[in-house]
């Protein structure tokens, strides 16, 4: 489908979706981001729905001006995926030992390594372009907000571990039979302790007093408290990558221990943010492009759009659809809330939607089930001016916190 645009205050809003099958809620945060008078633009992916502080699956395009709710607390949060040389054929008919391994690599939940992973052990430093980037990394840690600096040595440790909620790393086919290895996790606790203390001194300027949402309270050009936050979010999103290169690295050697018979090879790894701000151009204005719950569709650019724990996943390339702000959705989106989808399943349903996947099947993760989320295909068919499919994938084993 193309887009449905409703009228908005200062802008209309984009829509990639039948604005009836919204929920009001997400619908009322679109309409306070439309009357900020920053902003620009406002594009909205099929899997939006609401969201804290501001909703999940909009692009918003601000001109001098950006809103830390608008990123979210999971600064930097994105995908990772890499297609191996292994097939279907080479897997075991259980898959559980293998699952045990990759949790025994990569801590989940709220844990992490017991001192921080070097990842000259993993990669010689191919994956942090050199030593002297890794050590410039965590050296601007310094430049930081005071008030997390306390937080460092659980930064070194967290990074290389995916977290809790819809984070996760799977092992998957496509439908050649080919095995990807994929995952999904962000900045972890830094992150959040760094978008917290940013939107907590935004809500207090006095710009932001008379708006429509104190949680869409903004940072403007050229102020003390904008290069600040800039500066911290660059680097917590620098922080997430870093963290998705350490994990998927641990993934490969754990695969490659596995299969060392088979002397797996890897492609080069595909990428990508979804919660994150980006310095682009459009209609000849310098723009800062917030993207919550959406990922970057610019012609050619390479994207991963996750099902569920128990359907598809897509990688996928962008086709540069401007209306969009060269952007597509981040997965499939939730159709009810975490509360909601505890009440609704029990164990039993959550066994039966996630037949065939090597994965947790207990009530810490009935909040997860696949019947939680939108179904991935009509998310997928409603953005076909923005990407083109290039591989369906399915996962046989899903890790999560």
């Amino acid at each position: 489908m193309s887009y449905v645009e409703v009228p908005g205050a200062q802008v209309p809003i984009r829509m990639w979706t039948d604005p009836a099958s919204v929920e009001q809620q997400a619908m009322q945060q679109l309409h306070n981001v439309s009357t900020l008078p920053w902003v620009r633009g406002l594009a909205v992916m099929p899997d939006v729905h609401f969201g804290k502080g501001a909703t999940v699956g909009s692009v918003i395009a601000m001109e001098g001006a950006v809103c830390p709710a608008a990123v979210g607390v999971d600064i930097g949060c994105g995908m990772s995926a890499v297609k191996t040389s292994l097939t279907a054929n080479d897997l075991p008919g259980d898959l559980s030992r293998l699952r045990i391994r990759i949790e025994e690599a990569i801590p989940v939940g709220r844990g992490m390594h017991p001192e921080a992973v070097d990842p000259a052990r993993i990669f010689g430093f191919s994956a942090v372009a050199g030593s002297g980037r890794w050590d410039d990394f965590w050296a601007r840690f310094d430049t930081v907000a005071d008030a997390v600096k306390f937080r460092r040595e659980r930064a070194a440790q967290q990074m290389g571990t995916l977290g809790g909620g819809n984070h996760f790393v799977e092992l998957c086919l496509d439908e050649t039979g080919a095995v990807w290895l994929m995952l999904h996790s962000g900045s972890r606790n830094i992150g959040n302790a760094l978008a917290e203390h940013h939107m907590g001194i935004a809500q207090g300027l006095p710009h932001n007093q008379g708006i429509i949402d104190r949680d869409l309270a903004v940072f403007v050009a050229e102020t003390p408290q904008m290069e600040a936050y800039r500066n911290d979010l660059y680097w917590a999103q620098e922080y997430a990558q870093h963290n998705r290169a350490i994990m998927m690295g641990l993934f490969q050697e754990v695969i490659r221990r596995d299969f060392r018979r088979a002397k797996v090879t890897f492609d080069r790894v595909i990428s990508c943010h979804h919660n994150y701000v980006s310095e682009e151009r459009y209609e000849g204005m310098d723009l800062l492009v917030t993207r919550k719950g959406a990922i970057r569709a610019g012609s050619g650019d390479y994207g991963i759009i996750p099902g569920s724990m128990g359907t598809g996943s897509y990688i996928v390339r962008g086709l540069g659809n401007e209306k969009s702000f060269n952007s597509a959705s981040h997965g499939a989106g939730r159709r009810m809330s975490r509360m909601q989808a505890k009440k609704r399943f029990s164990i039993r349903d959550l066994e039966e939607q996630t037949r065939g996947v090597e994965c947790r099947k207990d009530f810490g993760v009935v909040d997860e089930i696949p019947a939680a989320y939108k179904p991935i295909e009509q998310v997928i068919d409603q953005q076909r001016d923005l990407v083109r499919v290039v591989a369906k994938l399915k996962q046989v084993i899903c890790v999560k916190g």
